[in-house]
């Protein structure tokens, strides 16, 4: 199940060989997380990337002894901790499964491998890359520039049904920079 949806998606993006498929399917491995389990901690180093076959997952970091959280993913997205990732350095991040969660796994090392075998896979790196600092660039921006309700809203249209629904509350305000109890207020204005 997984597997196929992490080379469809792939696919997408650049054309492999039956070969080129092996080769990555061999890359990648299959890990199980319990609810409110830990992928990473704080000090850690992430040595994998994690496609999400099934589950919900965020990642969060703590400042001033509040969590924050920076990102939300669910079926079919990419977790890693990704300059920690990248760098292979310690991480400032957690990453932790909101509920039970299977994941295909590729290490920094595999990735490095296919970047040498697979000339096509350097696409799909550029892809990881550039979705990322898309991501970074849109967040800092809604977060700076965006009214509380405004940045609700596009939430509710950009993050998946899983997301939206099954992500404690607690969690969603701090990922839009506001408190629970404005959160409480404009969905309360929305209904």
């Amino acid at each position: 199940m997984g597997i196929d949806n992490l080379i469809a998606l792939i696919s997408t993006y650049a054309r492999f060989s039956e070969a080129d498929i092996a080769i990555i399917k061999s890359k990648f491995t299959q890990h199980k997380f319990k609810q409110k389990e830990y992928i990473l901690q704080e000090g850690e180093v992430s040595t994998h990337l994690h496609f999400i076959a099934i589950g919900l997952v965020r990642i969060f970091y703590v400042k001033d002894s509040k969590e924050i959280t920076s990102y939300l993913s669910s079926d079919n997205g990419f977790v890693s901790s990704y300059s920690s990732f990248i760098n292979q350095s310690k991480s400032y991040e957690y990453i932790q499964c909101l509920e039970k969660s299977q994941t295909l796994a590729i290490t920094y090392k595999d990735m490095q491998e296919l970047y040498e075998t697979v000339p096509q896979w350097e696409r799909i790196g550029r892809f990881f890359s550039e979705q990322n600092v898309l991501c970074l660039a849109d967040r800092l921006l809604k977060l700076q520039s965006i009214p509380a309700k405004e940045k609700y809203l596009e939430f509710l249209k950009t993050s998946s049904e899983k997301i939206v629904q099954r992500t404690p509350l607690i969690h969603i305000a701090s990922y839009l920079g506001i408190t629970p109890e404005s959160l409480s207020r404009i969905r309360s204005e929305i209904s």
